[in-house]
Protein backbone atom coordinates (compact mmCIF):
# COMPACT_ATOMS: atom_id res chain seq x y z
CA UNK A 1 0.00 0.00 0.00
CA UNK A 2 1.28 3.48 -1.05
CA UNK A 3 2.42 5.41 2.14
CA UNK A 4 -0.24 8.39 2.94
CA UNK A 5 -0.30 11.68 5.28
CA UNK A 6 -3.62 11.73 5.36
CA UNK A 7 -4.70 11.39 9.02
CA UNK A 8 -8.25 9.67 8.23
CA UNK A 9 -6.69 7.28 6.56
CA UNK A 10 -3.93 6.10 8.84
CA UNK A 11 -6.15 6.30 11.77
CA UNK A 12 -8.87 3.87 9.82
CA UNK A 13 -5.86 1.38 8.67
CA UNK A 14 -4.77 1.50 12.14
CA UNK A 15 -8.35 0.61 13.91
CA UNK A 16 -9.79 -1.10 11.56
CA UNK A 17 -8.43 -4.28 13.11
CA UNK A 18 -9.09 -3.63 16.40
CA UNK A 19 -12.87 -3.02 17.36
CA UNK A 20 -12.02 -1.34 20.70
CA UNK A 21 -9.90 1.07 19.15
CA UNK A 22 -12.34 2.08 16.20
CA UNK A 23 -14.85 2.72 19.44
CA UNK A 24 -12.33 4.85 21.35
CA UNK A 25 -11.81 6.79 17.48
CA UNK A 26 -15.50 7.57 17.01
CA UNK A 27 -16.04 8.63 20.46
CA UNK A 28 -13.82 11.21 20.34
CA UNK A 29 -15.07 12.11 16.85
CA UNK A 30 -18.39 12.49 18.81
CA UNK A 31 -16.77 14.33 21.04
CA UNK A 32 -14.79 16.30 19.15
CA UNK A 33 -17.92 17.80 16.22
CA UNK A 34 -20.59 18.00 19.64
CA UNK A 35 -17.62 20.42 20.85
CA UNK A 36 -17.62 22.54 17.38
CA UNK A 37 -20.69 22.60 17.01
CA UNK A 38 -21.12 24.08 20.42
CA UNK A 39 -18.57 27.18 19.53
CA UNK A 40 -19.78 27.20 16.12
CA UNK A 41 -23.29 27.78 17.37
CA UNK A 42 -22.29 30.33 20.39
CA UNK A 43 -19.75 32.79 18.02
CA UNK A 44 -22.64 32.83 15.43
CA UNK A 45 -24.58 34.22 17.86
CA UNK A 46 -21.90 36.75 18.90
CA UNK A 47 -22.20 35.15 22.42
CA UNK A 48 -19.23 35.12 24.84
CA UNK A 49 -18.72 32.05 27.26
CA UNK A 50 -20.22 33.78 29.88
CA UNK A 51 -23.22 35.47 28.55
CA UNK A 52 -24.14 31.82 26.89
CA UNK A 53 -23.57 30.53 30.09
CA UNK A 54 -26.23 32.88 31.89
CA UNK A 55 -28.46 32.12 29.15
CA UNK A 56 -28.53 28.51 29.60
CA UNK A 57 -28.29 28.76 33.87
CA UNK A 58 -25.17 27.43 33.94
CA UNK A 59 -21.61 28.06 35.11
CA UNK A 60 -18.96 29.76 32.63
CA UNK A 61 -16.61 26.87 33.18
CA UNK A 62 -19.31 24.45 31.80
CA UNK A 63 -19.65 26.03 28.66
CA UNK A 64 -15.83 26.24 28.46
CA UNK A 65 -15.32 22.68 29.19
CA UNK A 66 -18.17 21.78 26.48
CA UNK A 67 -16.58 23.39 23.71
CA UNK A 68 -13.14 20.96 24.70
CA UNK A 69 -13.04 18.49 22.26
CA UNK A 70 -11.52 16.48 25.27
CA UNK A 71 -14.34 16.78 27.30
CA UNK A 72 -16.48 13.14 27.60
CA UNK A 73 -19.37 14.85 29.29
CA UNK A 74 -21.85 15.87 27.02
CA UNK A 75 -24.80 15.45 27.42
CA UNK A 76 -28.64 15.33 25.17
CA UNK A 77 -30.39 17.49 27.96
CA UNK A 78 -27.40 20.35 27.93
CA UNK A 79 -27.57 20.52 24.14
CA UNK A 80 -31.28 20.97 24.10
CA UNK A 81 -30.92 23.68 26.61
CA UNK A 82 -27.81 25.75 25.04
CA UNK A 83 -29.91 25.07 21.31
CA UNK A 84 -32.61 26.72 23.53
CA UNK A 85 -30.75 29.35 24.51
CA UNK A 86 -29.83 30.41 20.86
CA UNK A 87 -33.14 29.63 19.55
CA UNK A 88 -32.42 26.44 17.55
CA UNK A 89 -32.86 23.05 18.38
CA UNK A 90 -31.09 19.78 18.70
CA UNK A 91 -31.80 17.10 15.57
CA UNK A 92 -30.06 13.63 15.71
CA UNK A 93 -29.45 11.39 12.94
CA UNK A 94 -28.47 8.01 12.28
CA UNK A 95 -26.29 7.66 9.25
CA UNK A 96 -24.65 4.39 7.93
CA UNK A 97 -21.22 3.78 9.36
CA UNK A 98 -19.17 4.51 6.00
CA UNK A 99 -20.36 7.94 5.91
CA UNK A 100 -18.34 8.70 9.05
CA UNK A 101 -14.78 8.49 8.36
Amino acid sequence: MAKTSDAIKIIDKITSSDPEAETLVQEALINAQVAQLIYSARTKAGLTHKELAELVGTKQAVITSLEDADYQGHTLSMLEKIAHALNQRVMIELVPLKTIL
